[in-house]
Formats: C-alpha cells, sequence, structure tokens
C-alpha cells in the first residue's frame, strides 16, 4: 500500500532524544522510508522521480498563492523557510535544484552561508541571518544557516565552549520569533554516511568539471567525522520543537532525498489553508468595462 505524502513528516521528524542527543548511527542514510514496499529498487526510484515532477507543480501553485498573498495584504502576508543542513557533500544544491527548479524565481529567495566576514564577525551571530530571511510572501531557502555557529564553530573550537553552548536557546528564541511573525519553518538534515561522502569526494576529483567543487579542507573536516556526527545530534536533539520541527532525510540516495525533501514540503504548504485572494472588484463590471473599451 502506497503511503500518503501527509505521512512523510512522521515518518522522517527527528526521534525523540529523551533529554539527550539523537542517535543518529540508528538511522539508515540508504534507508527509504514512505516508499512502497513492494517496488523494486529501479521500480521505487522511477516512482520517485515521477513524483518529484508532480510534486513539484504543486509547490510552484502553493508558492503562487504565498505570493499572491503578500501583494493583496502585505501586513498578513507569510513567508515559509527552508533550513538546509549536511555534511560535505551532502547534497543541499542538488535538493535545491531538483526540488525548487519548478518554483517561480520571482517569488523564491536562496541564501548560501560560508564563513563570516570581518564585518559579520563584529555582530551578532544571527544578525548575517536576520538580513537573509525572505521578504513577506516569499520563498527562503537557506544552504548552511545559522546551526553553523552550533556545529563547525564547535567541531573547530572557534570560540569558548560556554559561548556556543549558549547558542541553542538564542536559536529556539530566534525561531519563535520568525514563527510568531508569520514564518513557516521546515528544518531538514541530510543525512549521508562517511562512505557515501568519500566516493562523491572522489567523483569530484576525477571529473575535472567538478574540480571547483572540490576544498582540500573538506579532508580536514571528513577527519573529524564523529565529532560533526556528534554535533549534529546535538543540534537535533535542542532544536527541535512543535514549530520548528527538525527533519532526518537519509540522503545517500539522491532520487530518495529529493523526493523526500519535497513531500516534506508539499505536507507543510497543504496545511497552511493557502488560497488565492479574492479581488476587491465587481468582476462582472470590469469584463463589461473592458468589452466596452475593445
Amino acid at each position: 500500500m502506497k503511503r500518503s505524502v501527509a505521512q512523510i513528516r512522521e515518518l522522517l521528524r527527528v526521534p525523540s532524544a529523551g533529554g539527550g542527543a539523537v542517535d543518529l548511527a540508528a538511522i539508515d542514510p540508504r534507508g527509504t522510508p514512505g516508499i512502497p514496499a513492494e517496488l523494486s529498487r529501479r521500480e521505487a526510484k522511477a516512482w520517485a522521480r515521477e513524483r518529484v515532477a508532480q510534486l513539484g507543480g504543486q509547490l510552484a501553485t502553493w508558492q503562487e498563492m504565498l505570493y499572491a498573498g503578500a501583494q493583496v495584504d502585505p501586513d498578513a502576508a507569510r513567508r515559509v523557510l527552508l533550513v538546509l543542513q549536511a555534511t560535505d557533500c551532502g547534497g543541499k544544491d542538488g535538493t535545491i535544484r531538483r526540488v525548487a527548479g519548478a518554483m517561480n524565481p520571482q517569488g523564491l529567495e536562496i541564501r548560501s552561508f560560508g564563513p563570516p566576514t570581518p564585518q559579520e564577525l563584529r555582530h551578532d551571530f544571527l544578525w548575517r541571518i536576520r538580513r537573509a530571511l525572505p521578504r513577506p510572501g516569499h520563498v527562503g531557502i537557506f544552504n548552511r544557516s545559522h546551526y553553523e555557529d552550533v556545529l563547525i564553530v564547535r567541531v573547530e573550537s572557534l570560540v569558548p565552549e560556554p559561548v556556543w553552548r549558549g547558542r541553542y536557546d538564542e536559536i529556539n528564541a530566534f525561531e519563535r520569533e520568525l514563527v510568531a511573525g508569520g514564518f513557516t519553518l521546515v528544518k531538514v538534515f541530510l543525512h549521508i554516511s562517511r562512505e557515501e561522502q568519500r566516493e562523491r569526494l572522489l567523483k569530484r576529483l576525477d571529473n575535472p568539471t567538478k574540480h571547483w567543487k572540490y576544498n582540500p579542507a573538506d579532508l580536514a573536516a571528513r577527519a573529524r567525522w564523529d565529532d560533526y556526527q556528534a554535533a549534529y545530534a546535538e543540534v537535533l536533539a535542542r532544536c527541535d520543537g512543535p514549530d520548528a520541527p527538525w527533519y532526518v532525510v537519509p540522503a545517500d540516495r539522491k532520487w530518495y532525498r529529493d523526493w523526500a525533501v519535497a513531500s516534506i514540503l508539499a505536507e507543510t504548504f497543504a496545511g497552511m489553508g493557502l488560497e488565492y485572494p479574492s479581488g476587491d472588484f465587481d468582476v462582472a463590471a470590469e469584463r463589461e468595462r473592458l468589452l466596452a473599451a475593445s
């Protein structure tokens, strides 16, 4: 029996940590939760890709409704923010390209966050995040995010431990503020295995057209794999909540990753009750005026 899209968020919601860190080792990066069990691997791949294309059209319609609402009533406008986090080679770029590709660029804002600039370092760590938030009526996608300040900052000891530990509460307060202000937050961790990361790094080295994506520093980060997994596990436990949930998407299989993220977004939009706004004019009268004028 095929699972409905409405079940995917439940399947991929971060497991309860019981007050401690999430056990990422218990989540199979090659798993395919929600894919009909009766399908062969080849059939499942084709099934998922077909549904990604279908979901793309639905996402585009919901995005247009969101945008239209903001044009009619800016004060009541809502926004959607998809936060994508992953280790190096986790597939953030590919996910954005395939899942957001059907959306209208006019209502889509994509932001990537690398190392902070000298100007950004002079401010609170959330300063650059606030400046990158999507405008009312827009869908925003963060390729990395404010969570880097409790991930790489933690693993590489860029600030003292009391500083980064205090940021969990700051992040939670920030996200509650966003939700209260009309944001719908969707936070996705793309979960890949160490073996899959190795294969993707090798492909970058073996393909001259991908050398620009390779960074020798990636190997230094890879050597700290266990430290990064521990950092992510604590983030997922400390910063998951009913209004700003975390989803863990097994991402070794790209076709599954794309379907899962598209499905999570689709269910999120479906639950927002979006509609096209009504015009504040007499449609029949305007039609008569137009016909008379022509």
